[in-house]
């Protein structure tokens, strides 16, 4: 009898030790990294290195496939393809968010799914980056509201850039909606390719959308005259101060500040007055209809 209850417990114990399918995709996606690391720092052929990602990227979108199962949210496609753009952490697109993204096209709107578990262990990570610049905050709810979490965990290349917050209503099931407008630049200055930014959590998925906001978002004359003045003054700056090496970087430094301060005033701005516009209630239907659509109405 002794024998047969320490044999229960073995397998009990064996049960409980099991590996999740979120545990072997982690486990996979940092084995691939190091190898594909191992691979950089003995100088193997580019060719080596783009085949070993590609092939390690195959492997991890059919595990995310497993875990998250066919997307079920009207005018997109059912199967999608892994989020992560790279598993090497000298290229652009390395760390995004474990997912998969889902898009009809390349230009046209797109969701990133992802478990809540997913989410919260890739959110952990950023919190405990040295990189102050990197840092993120290890609750999801709190995450969902800084452009940087969209610039981290959905966007490659390009910092995304808040214009104003949408007034959701949170549709029934979700247990957060959140929605912004805003864009995606490298540089200051007014972004005229703007974007609707919606995330919803229901249960244990997190999806993100983004989509083109319609109808295109609106110049408005005074936020123009805003980013006019700041231009003109940083170009300014830049014309006087010109001759010796410390001048220069006084050059760059003012310069600098007036665009900085313009861009984060006509922001303002656009925040500020866009409400009133004419165009801003279809804009903010599109917001709306994302998110409940994400949850499943």
């Amino acid at each position: 009898m002794r024998l047969v209850w320490m044999l229960v417990f073995a397998l009990a114990g064996g049960t409980a030790l099991a590996a999740s399918p979120e545990d072997d995709y982690i486990a996979a996606r940092d084995k691939a990294i190091s190898e594909i690391a191992a691979l950089e720092s003995s100088n193997a052929q580019v060719e080596t290195l783009d085949a070993a990602n590609t092939k390690a990227l195959a492997d991890l979108e059919k595990r995310l496939s497993a875990i998250l199962g066919p997307l079920s949210v009207k005018d997109f496609p059912a199967t999608g393809t892994i989020n992560l753009e790279s598993l090497s952490a000298s290229d652009i697109g390395f760390g995004m968010l474990d997912g998969l993204r889902y898009a009809r096209s390349d230009e046209g709107p797109s969701i990133v799914a992802t478990t809540r578990g997913l989410a919260g262990r890739w959110l952990q990570s950023r919190a405990e980056e040295e990189d102050e610049s990197l840092k993120l905050p290890a609750g999801l709810d709190e995450a969902l509201k800084l452009d940087a979490f969209y610039t981290q965990a959905i966007g490659a290349d390009a910092a995304f850039v808040k214009t104003l917050d949408f007034s959701l209503k949170t549709p029934e099931g979700a247990d957060i909606a959140v929605a912004r407008l805003g864009g995606w630049t490298q540089d200051v200055g007014p972004i005229y390719d703007q974007q609707v930014v919606v995330a919803v959590v229901k249960g244990d998925r997190v999806l993100i959308a983004e989509a083109p906001a319609s109808p295109p978002v609106p110049k408005i004359a005074a936020c123009e005259a805003v980013w006019t003045a700041a231009d003109a003054a940083a170009q300014k700056f830049q014309e006087t101060y010109q001759g010796s090496d410390l001048k220069d970087q006084q050059a760059y430094d003012s310069a600098n500040a007036a665009w900085e301060k313009g861009d984060g005033d006509y922001r303002a701005c656009m925040g500020e007055r866009l409400p009133g516009d004419p165009a801003f209630p279809a804009v903010l239907a599109e917001a709306q209809q994302l998110a409940d659509h994400m949850a499943g109405k």
